[in-house]
């Protein structure tokens, strides 16, 4: 709370400190910090600049409706505004909202992700050198989301057992996933870099890094330790935004998004291709040779067995492995076709 040298009484905190302040108490990441802040600015400004105090269930459904009909937002980006709302509303001001019954829902289609096949990858993975090859083969051989592989820590390597240990995944959840054979000795090589950086940035006193929540505290010296060390680290140092402290953090996600973006265009794959295809079939390749699906399900770290069932539907075996009444018929035809 800031003094008011007026009155010498404290003011209370502003409206996006207190958003700010109830965000980090709940340890949520940057990006949502930044996601909600975004959305509740939007619905100040549509609101005619009052405080959202002053306002209700009313003015928040017709901000999500005006979202819904006039800007004609994804579903996914009326949840968003309607999340960030929601919260301000119960943990930032203490008032939350009833049910919003006149509220117009953006629909979400049932769309099917888009999956590389075995040749593709491959010919993706062959136009990317380096670091970036190294990422990208870990979002495919061990099926992790980008800001999981950004966010990889030495100590969760575990090189004996073949394995990663994903920390505070999406939902805030660990799981374990496959370390990749194929990757294993390139893997080692590229650590012995990162450990040579590591031990400069000790001997410029830079050697420590971000910690999660509130270990800083409760272990002062693990920032300094070699396993709490992210596995790909930025070329450069950096000021962490929420606490002004110069130190290195891990390499930006544009640095493997656009090297995929280029080395999927090199590959002349015309399919549209991110970070997250790469994931999407890794869970659809190991369906085709046949894994579990509640396996697949523990390896991606899907709460509910029914996400990670879409994959079903894109299975390299035609129409859900239904033969084409054409194909059945093409031999016949074909031969009728010759005489």
């Amino acid at each position: 709370m800031d003094n008011d040298p007026n009155t010498g009484t404290t003011k209370p905190p502003r409206l996006l400190e207190q958003l700010r302040d109830a965000i980090r108490r709940r340890h949520y990441s940057l990006r949502t910090e930044e996601t909600y802040v975004h959305w509740v600015k939007r619905f100040i400004y549509f609101s005619g600049k009052r405080h959202p105090a002053e306002l209700g269930a009313v003015e928040v459904t017709a901000f999500l409706n005006y979202l819904a009909r006039e800007r004609d937002v994804a579903a996914a980006t009326q949840n968003q505004a309607l999340s960030a709302l929601l919260f301000l509303y119960k943990e930032a001001l203490a008032r939350p909202l009833p049910w919003l019954d006149e509220l117009d829902r953006a629909r979400r289609p049932a769309r099917v992700p888009t999956v590389l096949t075995k040749d593709e990858v491959r010919r993706l993975l062959a136009n990317l050198e380096g670091t970036r090859w190294l990422m990208a083969s870990l979002l495919y051989g061990a099926g992790l989301r980008l800001r999981e592989c950004l966010k990889l820590r030495v100590k969760d390597i575990d090189f004996e057992y073949r394995q990663i240990v994903v920390r505070d995944g999406k939902g805030a959840k660990d799981r374990v996933t496959m370390l990749p054979a194929a990757v294993v000795e390139l893997l080692k090589a590229h650590l012995v870099h990162v450990k040579a950086l590591h031990e400069r940035d000790m001997a410029s006193g830079r050697g420590d890094v971000e910690l999660p929540h509130a270990l800083a505290r409760k272990y002062p010296r693990a920032a300094y330790q070699w396993g709490w060390k992210f596995v790909f680290p930025s070329h450069k140092l950096s000021t962490d935004p929420r606490t002004g402290v110069l130190r290195r953090h891990h390499v930006y996600e544009n640095y493997v998004a656009r090297g995929v973006a280029r080395a999927a265009r090199a590959a002349g794959i015309v399919k549209p291709v991110s970070c997250h295809t790469l994931r999407h079939s890794f869970a659809t390749h190991l369906l085709e040779a046949g894994y579990d699906i509640r396996t697949v399900q523990e390896l991606l770290g899907h709460a509910d067995v029914s996400t990670t069932m879409i994959y079903t539907h894109v299975l390299n075996r035609g129409g859900r492995g239904v033969a084409s009444p054409l194909d059945a018929g093409a031999a016949t035809r074909a031969s009728g076709a010759a005489t």
